[in-house]
């Protein structure tokens, strides 16, 4: 696929719908917290179960998949930290740094450019993507938002246990090993995939309101290495990470995953960085550099995913 095609049929359809969102959220105040209230308890659940549910990605397949997230992200971690530490960075703009490089905008940006992208395949790989990310995200996550502050990270990983996603991945995996899955024709599967596939128009939604509200101005200039690390180099982590575990046995789901790992920075990050502020400290903030990091690197984005889907999708890595 040639880059114009991949802009195209890929990103520009994400990014018009983001920028009704971005618009929508300069004019109007918008209150993007009950959306992602309905969109984590009722709609991704549902996208979650009827993708895996209908998905022909195998146990063993799924299972080398949730091993390769949880691979890329401890090496990013490990990588950022390590240039942040070498560059002198210190708590918490060495925490913000790390997280805004090592977790992707897996879910409301990934997922949909993921089924534009691949289709099917696609989507059903950035849903198992998304719900391993989670699990480190609010572990591993929050560690890295909190060090230095008296936290109960036993309460906050249990958070993880709260959220109907992992239920969803449970249920469409128990569903499938015991052959009960409805029919595709069914009412029951016909509803779960009408309110899943709103989903993915709600995310882009609320992906451009949160841009929208983004102060940005702030650190524009010192992101530069965590956008680097986020879009150059965890692409190439995530080769090296499909290449290891041998997920290039079924390219399509590899492609998705690398496309997966080279997405800008997560939201996520952000609230979490936002919980664990103290507030009291001098110079840059860590919601400040994250905030700007997620702002910097999605409009970085539209030039290196282009680029990363049409290598992608012409077969020269994987």
């Amino acid at each position: 696929m040639s880059l114009v095609s991949a802009l195209g049929t890929a990103i520009l359809p994400v990014l018009s719908v983001a920028a009704v969102g971005f618009l929508l959220g300069k004019v109007r105040e918008v209150d993007v917290d009950a959306l992602g209230t309905v969109t984590i308890y009722v709609l991704t659940p549902a996208l979650i179960f009827h993708s895996l549910a209908t998905s022909e990605i195998s146990g063993g397949l799924a299972a080398k998949l949730l091993a390769g997230v949880g691979l890329f992200t401890l090496a990013m971690v490990a990588l950022a930290e390590l240039v942040g530490r070498l560059l002198g960075e210190s708590e918490p703009v060495l925490g913000a740094l790390v997280l805004s490089s090592s977790f992707p905008n897996a879910g409301n940006y990934g997922i949909p450019l993921s089924a534009f992208a691949f289709g099917a395949v696609g989507r059903s790989t950035a849903v198992l993507y998304i719900a391993g990310q989670s699990v480190l995200m609010y572990t591993v996550g929050v560690y890295l938002a909190s060090r230095g502050e008296t936290t109960d990270l036993r309460s906050a990983a249990a958070e993880v246990f709260r959220l109907p996603l992992v239920y969803a991945v449970v249920a469409a995996w128990v569903a499938r090993w015991a052959g009960v899955v409805p029919a595709a024709d069914t009412a029951a599967m016909e509803t779960l995939q009408l309110v899943g596939d709103a989903s993915i128009p709600v995310m882009l939604l609320m992906l451009g309101i949160q841009l929208a509200n983004t102060q940005h101005g702030a650190a524009i200039s010192r992101v530069g290495v965590s956008n680097g690390l986020k879009l150059v180099v965890a692409p190439l982590v995530g080769v090296g990470v499909a290449l290891v575990l041998g997920l290039g046995a079924s390219p399509a789901v590899a492609r998705v995953f690398v496309l997966e790992c080279g997405m800008p920075a997560a939201v996520t990050p952000l609230i979490l960085s936002i919980e664990y502020d103290s507030g009291d400290g001098e110079g840059l903030s860590g919601p400040e550099y994250v905030s700007t990091a997620i702002f910097a690197s999605t409009v970085a984005s539209v030039v290196t995913l282009t680029g990363l889907i049409a290598v992608l999708q012409s077969g020269l890595v994987i």
